[in-house]
């Protein structure tokens, strides 16, 4: 029987990708293999999964969506020959063909999409799928790295992960202030959750890491509860938010196309507001 092997450096990414199998295992009639590697120092060791997909015989292999996921993508379709997609949010079986949904046209439409070659290699997005609870993770020895580790330094920045957030606080370029972001900041401490932006606030005013971007560019987000100060609403940062259970807006634009997709909205001046939250939470 054909196989289907899943691979990530993460178990939890691990976990959702083997929900992901179980949705086109059974129509393609394959079994699934789910392995990570023990080496630290080869997390994204093309020749270990090239080597595991030899032995059993996968052509098709799903990856995780994240930055090093797409990166790996790409190296093992050329040393399988294989077709790729990556940043793919939804998986389903059409006759023998498997429909990738993935967004396109900078997040404006969602298209469906197929790999015609008979190896395929598939990156899926974290958080697309809930994760398998059970089933079995092999782990593979992933040998002596290619390239000889001199020394590690911490990276600069956040490490802040954003896309496991229950709840956020996100500003965007309505709020003016930078003198105002201890405040929203003390917010989101209040109410247990992360606070994260809209791409511009990140990488044009720099006023906080990009590993915080909501949308095309950063994270795509799943929080119970979102905040959403002084965002307009286009399509790049929606993309990334649109799966929250319940969106709050705050913008001083009733026009905001932000308000129309949330589930409450209020149009008020956003410095008022952070004055009134932090009284109300104490």
């Amino acid at each position: 029987m054909a196989t289907i092997l899943i691979y990530s450096e993460k178990e939890a990414l691990l976990r959702e990708l083997m929900t992901a199998a179980a949705v086109i295992s059974a129509p393609l009639g394959m079994d699934v293999r789910a392995v990570t590697i023990d080496n630290p120092e080869v997390l994204a060791d093309t020749a270990a999964v090239a080597a595991v997909l030899e032995a059993a015989a996968a052509d098709i292999v799903l990856l995780a969506s994240n930055r090093r996921g797409r990166e790996l993508a790409g190296r093992l379709a050329q040393n399988m020959g294989a077709g790729c997609l990556t940043d793919v949010n939804a998986l389903s079986v059409e006759g023998q063909e498997i429909a990738c949904t993935r967004n396109a046209l900078g997040g404006a439409t969602v298209a469906s999409q197929s790999v015609t070659t008979a190896k395929q290699v598939i990156a899926i997005s974290p958080r697309s799928y809930a994760p398998a609870e059970g089933g079995s993770i092999e782990t593979l020895a992933g040998g002596s790295p290619a390239v000889t580790l001199l020394g590690v330094q911490a990276k600069g920045g956040d490490s802040v992960d954003i896309e496991a957030a229950k709840i956020l606080v996100a500003v965007g370029q309505g709020l003016e202030d930078q003198g105002d972001l201890p405040a929203v900041e003390a917010i989101a401490r209040a109410l247990g959750g992360e606070i994260a932006c809209s791409k511009p606030v990140a990488t044009d005013r720099k006023w906080l890491d990009e590993e915080r971007i909501i949308g095309l560019s950063g994270k795509k987000c799943k929080p119970e509860l979102a905040i959403l100060m002084g965002i307009s609403g286009q399509v790049q940062f929606t993309v990334g938010i649109r799966d929250a259970k319940t969106i709050v807006s705050i913008n001083s634009d009733e026009n905001a196309f932000m308000n129309q997709m949330s589930d409450y909205y209020l149009v008020a001046d956003i410095k008022d507001v952070l004055g009134d939250l932090q009284k109300a939470l104490g």
